[in-house]
Formats: structure tokens, sequence, C-alpha cells
């Protein structure tokens, strides 16, 4: 039995603070996966905020294991700790060099998706004119296959995430994504989406923003709908938990440095305002509730434990390397 939460946000800075992942070790997670930089942060920002977490895990061996491995999130377990592994959004921070995947994942990076709502050079992002994969795009897929790493289509454009799921050779996952059907707005996924994921072998994992989950205050029981949904087009194999909680802490600056404009990134055309200001999360101890509410939509005890962690325990079983490349 693995609980494994497939994305959430800490500050973007080397010095954040490690306590909401200390709470997801008391509520009895094996493994996070936190995002360590974005389209609009430069690599700048983003290798030192990569050293500042590598930094904490390091001093403290008794909390967190740096994961490369399934073998880690394993051993993690057993001495009770957290495996932490990074993911890297969007494809600007690969500056053009499909090299740069192998580099990354040396690093901890263990998965990627290709673009934050915007389009970019490899791939469309889905608040964004589609145009699908580009040419550099493939080749992006392919390294990321060949580095081992977990290729994500989150915030990506619906055609282009199609595309990739067509190129790729693994599975592909949605780490933080839900269904169109249930809530209509631009993040969310259709169920040909959901479909092709499914089809690669892949997890759709159930975000608790309140946005895309249609509800300001979101709990566990709005999560658990969401997962009956998916699990009901395709199947309990393909159905994941990737909260995408993001956690302020306000002595902190990590605002992407230059002329940052949050209204391009999250436009008020998509049903934003002011950025993410005003989105809602579900509580940290959602974890600690989810048992519950996923037996409250159908699910036996067993599908609880595949969805909460099984199957992207699997998927990862078959995509990461055994070693970091």
């Amino acid at each position: 039995m693995i609980r494994w939460d497939a994305h959430m946000c800490l500050p973007l800075h080397p010095q954040a603070s490690f306590e909401p992942i200390d709470a997801l070790r008391r509520f009895g997670l094996n493994h996070v996966s936190i995002n360590v930089g974005m389209d609009m942060n430069p690599v700048s920002q983003i290798m030192a905020v990569m050293a500042g977490y590598r930094a904490t895990i390091a001093a403290h061996p008794d909390k967190y294991i740096q994961v490369n491995s399934v073998a880690d999130i394993e051993r993690a377990r057993a001495g009770g700790q957290i495996g932490v592994a990074f993911d890297l959004e969007g494809a600007l921070p690969l500056l053009e060099q499909p090299e740069m995947v192998a580099l990354y994942a040396q690093l901890g990076v263990r998965q990627i998706h290709f673009a934050y709502n915007r389009n970019n050079p490899v791939a469309d992002g889905c608040h964004d004119v589609e145009r699908g994969l580009t040419p550099l795009g493939r080749r992006m897929v392919a390294a990321v296959n060949a580095a081992g790493l977990l290729m994500d289509c989150s915030h990506t454009g619906r055609r282009c995430s199609l595309e990739i799921m067509a190129a790729s050779s693994q599975p592909v996952i949605f780490s933080h994504a839900n269904p169109l059907a249930l809530v209509d707005h631009g993040r969310n996924i259709t169920d040909e989406q959901i479909r092709a994921c499914a089809a690669t072998g892949g997890v759709v994992c159930i975000s608790g923003v309140s946005k895309f989950l249609g509800v300001q205050d979101p709990v566990a029981a709005d999560v658990a709908r969401h997962v009956a949904y998916v699990a009901d087009l395709v199947g309990m194999a393909h159905v994941g938990i990737g909260l995408d909680n993001g956690f302020s802490q306000p002595e902190l600056d990590d605002t992407p440095p230059g002329d940052f404009d949050a209204s391009y990134w999250w436009p008020r055309s998509a049903g934003y305002g002011g950025g993410i200001t005003g989105i809602g999360y579900t509580p940290i101890y959602t974890w600690q509730q989810l048992p519950d509410a996923l037996r409250g939509v159908g699910l036996s005890a067993v599908e609880a434990d595949q969805v909460m962690g099984g199957n992207m325990l699997r998927v990862a079983s078959q995509v990461w390397a055994t070693t970091v490349p």
C-alpha cells in the first residue's frame, strides 16, 4: 500500500519550509512530487530552488529521501520517511535543448510537462491558440522517454496533449487534471484526452484545486467525485491523486525576476482574476479523509489503494530508469 501525491507546490525559494511535506509524512504519504519551476521561471531561479530543496532533503535523512527510483520510495516507506521527487512545469527551462532533460533528471526531476498554460517552441498551453506538438517537441518527447522520466500532459493544449501521447513510447500521465465533463474550465481535460491517457497505460491524477473541482472550498468528497468519473470512463487502473496544493510562505518572495505578468500566465479570459489569487485548495489533511470519501463513491478498499498510490507506482515502475541517467 503506497500513498502517492503526484504534484504539489512549495514556494519557489531555496529556503522554503518543508513543513507541508512533514505533514504529508505524518498523514502516511510515502511519496510526493514537488514543483521546482515553471515556464515563467528562469533557469537561474530553478537551479537555486533545486539546490535549496536538495540541501533540505539531505539535511534531514530521518524525514526525507531524494527519489530517483521506485526502490527509494520503498525504502522511505520501510523507514518511516517520505520520498521526495521534483517535477518541471514547462519546456522553456529546457532552453530548446533535448539534452537538458537528462541533466534535470540527474538533479532529481522525475516528471515533466511541456507547457504551462501558454504556447512555447515545444508545445501548446491549454490557455493559448492550438498548433500541435512542434518538431522540437517530438524530439523532447523522445528525450523524456530516453531519460526514464514521466511524460506529463497537465496544463497542455488538448490537440498537443493527444500528439504527445501518440508520440510517447511510454505511459503518459496527467499529474494534476480533472474531467471537463464535470467542470467546464480550460485546465480540465476532455473524455478524449482521458481515454488517450489510459490507452498509453497512464494515469489521470485528480487535482484538489477549487476552480477545477467546481467548488470554492473543496474537500475529499469533491476529489472522490472526479475520481469516480474517470474510473467509470476508463477503469480504476487509470486514476490517481495529484492535489496540487499550493503553500505560500509570506516571508519568502518567490516572484519570478524581471517583468513578470501574472495575467498572461493566468488570463482573465480563462476564468482567473489577478493571477491565482482567490483559488482554493483541499486542506492538507484531505489525505486522511480520502479512503472514506472514495468508499463513499463506491470504491472498494483495494480500489482506493490503487487510486491513492498503486496506479502511479505501477507506471513509475515501468517508466523510471533504475538509476539516474
